[in-house]
């Protein structure tokens, strides 16, 4: 077995598990033909839900040459409900313009999925009409829907070029952080004037900072010329007293002889004629006093 025809059968598979029952081998040998039957809404298999929802619908055949996918698969449509010739040989080309696109690689899933696409967005009921007034709103409907694809085309392109536009941004970020910046005389001018108004800044806060606490200590007060509590109350009169003067006079007070006739006695206090008040007290002997 080449390995063409086991790539082959491997995509067969592949189409089979996807597809289900629409997928369908046709000749079993090389050179092997496939048939896909599309339809734009899948109803798995329910066959009244089916009919209900899908207004038109399509079979691929695909014969694949022995040397594919080097080489391009023999594709052919034919209509299965709702279209008219014309719509068969639109999605002729289509699925042979994507073939061609996806040349060199199994094609058949991409194939179908741009023909389903296209199913999808013509789901209609009476594209099959041939009358004038069928033609014209056939005719509007795909002004519409090659409007709205130029407008997601637009959009898209529009994000691409603002995401490659950043990317450039942050590229250039990198490469300034990488780099660092380059040092001109001009910018190294910029950068002396700013260094130095901030060091004469730093300066004039400190002379600020020192002249403020001179001041603060100038106006402190001068308690050099005030005297001791101790002169406080040893000042009398404005006369000082020495204690000297003071221990000599005390001594001499202690020795001196005391004249009775000078002391200041008050007598009344020493009357013993009213004993009246003696008489409740008891003495003894030992405690009698001497008068």
């Amino acid at each position: 077995m080449s390995d063409h025809c086991e790539e082959q059968e491997m995509e067969a598979e592949a189409l089979a598990a996807i597809f289900d029952d629409a997928f369908e081998i046709i000749d079993h040998l090389q050179p092997f033909k496939w048939s896909i039957k599309l339809l734009p809404v899948d109803c798995a298999g329910n066959e009244i839900e089916e009919e209900a929802q899908n207004f038109v619908g399509i079979k691929l055949i695909a014969t694949i040459p022995e040397d594919y996918p080097e080489s391009l698969p023999d594709l052919e449509v034919e209509v299965i409900k709702g279209l008219t010739e014309d719509h068969r040989e639109k999605l002729l080309a289509m699925a042979i313009e994507e073939s061609q696109n996806n040349e060199g690689m199994p094609a058949i899933f991409a194939i179908c999925e741009v023909l389903r696409e296209w199913l999808l967005d013509n789901n209609t009921k009476g594209l099959d009409d041939a009358s004038m007034h069928a033609a014209f709103f056939r005719k509007v409907k795909e002004e519409e829907q090659k409007k709205k694809l130029a407008e997601r085309e637009f959009e898209a392109q529009k994000k691409e070029e603002e995401l490659t536009q950043a990317e450039m941004e942050e590229e250039a970020v990198r490469k300034r952080r990488a780099e660092g910046t380059p040092c001109t005389q001009e910018n190294f001018e910029a950068w002396r004037t700013s260094f130095e108004k901030e060091l004469e800044e730093m300066a004039s806060e400190v002379e600020t900072r020192l002249e403020g606490g001179k001041k603060q200590k100038d106006k402190s007060e001068d308690k050099s010329g005030r005297i001791t509590g101790f002169a406080h109350f040893s000042n009398k009169a404005g006369k000082t007293v020495c204690l000297d003067d003071i221990e000599k006079a005390a001594a001499e007070a202690e020795t001196a002889p005391i004249n009775p006739e000078e002391l200041d006695v008050d007598e009344d206090l020493f009357d013993l004629e009213d004993d009246e008040d003696l008489d409740d007290l008891d003495f003894d002997d030992d405690d009698e006093p001497d008068i």
